[in-house]
């Protein structure tokens, strides 16, 4: 069996349905927490039979603040992970109204009021943990057109570092993790609409991505959810309004 480092937790992981989110929902659930794994993508969802233990999918839009209050209300979790979010491609001459309003909505509002939701309890508790799945195309990296995406993502390295400050004294911690290239259904329609766009082949567009990765590959949701147990563990006790870049070397390798 393996070390039950969440065991007696209960987490509530946003965008859950595949990617990174369902990588950290069934990671959490393996180290022993109960795992409210929410998207709004209820028909992905698989059966409840084929699930591990201790982990339910459940229904969420995250722009919608009433299911956003019921979610968090019946769950009470301990630890938060916002992951739910999109990637818009395109520079800011390129960016319409529409994407960039998108982008905020769900990629910093949406954390926001889960935030908002789950913080009293875990104040009156004095425990708590978010983790926010922020990027290193933010504040941490210039990234080609992802103006939008990039802006969003800084502001929710703003939003981790504000929760940290705050509630510290609640004994209440906040992290990003802040990913590179991650091998999950969203980059891989990523690689064909570039292969689209550019009238090239799928291959010479997945290596195009995987040339900006100095560790010569592309990562893996696994090896993101690992990280995120880590910090809601235990052993990442001490770390808080901290980033966390997993990119392969992207950002810190030159």
């Amino acid at each position: 069996m393996a070390q039950q480092e969440l065991a007696g937790r209960t987490a509530v992981v946003t965008g859950a349905v595949q990617g990174i989110g369902r990588a950290i929902a069934d990671a959490f659930a393996a180290a022993g927490a109960q795992v409210a794994a929410a998207d709004v993508n209820a028909a992905a969802f698989p059966p409840a039979s084929e699930l591990p233990e201790g982990l339910r999918f459940v229904q969420l839009d995250v722009t919608d603040d009433a299911q956003v209050a019921e979610v968090v209300k019946a769950a009470a979790p301990d630890i938060l992970v916002n992951v739910a979010g999109v990637v818009h491609h395109g520079a800011a001459l390129e960016c319409s109204d529409a994407d960039w309003e998108q982008a905020m909505r769900l990629n910093v509002r949406s954390a926001f009021k889960m935030c908002q939701a789950a913080l009293p309890a875990m104040v009156e508790r004095r425990d708590g943990c978010v983790i926010n799945i922020s990027s290193v195309a933010s504040s941490l990296l210039g990234v080609p057109a992802r103006c939008a995406y990039s802006v969003s993502k800084a502001a929710l390295l703003g939003l981790t570092r504000s929760v940290a400050a705050d509630y510290i004294k609640a004994n209440v911690r906040a992290n990003a993790i802040c990913p590179g290239t991650v091998r999950t259904p969203s980059w891989e329609q990523r690689v064909r609409d570039l292969a689209a766009a550019e009238g090239i082949s799928e291959e010479e567009a997945l290596a195009r991505f995987v040339a900006r990765q100095p560790l010569g590959r592309v990562g893996l949701p696994g090896e993101v959810a690992a990280l995120a147990v880590y910090l809601a563990s235990p052993a990442g006790s001490f770390a808080t309004g901290q980033e966390f870049s997993i990119d392969g070397g992207w950002s810190g390798v030159k």
